[in-house]
């Protein structure tokens, strides 16, 4: 009987490049540009029903509004363009 011949071991193959976080001045700027558009968005569309009630609540809905369309929608929409731009510049 003849013994089997070891397989050899799969090469590994070279990961993709990581974004890595990002520096703190594109951070801001990422949240800067999610935060105002949708501030001011969500600002003129519920205008007439947030003046009715009385300021505290209309900033803890208001931004209960945006930090959840930011955190959810936006920012990963915004991360993944920047490894896009950043893989872009790499080549």
């Amino acid at each position: 009987m003849s013994e089997p011949t070891p397989t050899p071991a799969p090469t590994p193959t070279p990961a993709a490049p990581q974004a890595g976080p990002p520096p703190r001045h594109h951070m801001a700027l990422m949240i800067w540009v999610s935060v105002f558009p949708t501030l001011t968005v969500l600002e003129l569309l519920f205008h007439k029903w947030l003046e009715r009630l009385p300021l505290v609540l209309q900033t803890l809905v208001l931004s209960a509004c945006v930090v959840l369309t930011v955190v959810y929608v936006l920012m990963p929409r915004l991360q993944r363009v920047r490894a896009r731009l950043l893989m872009r510049a790499a080549r």
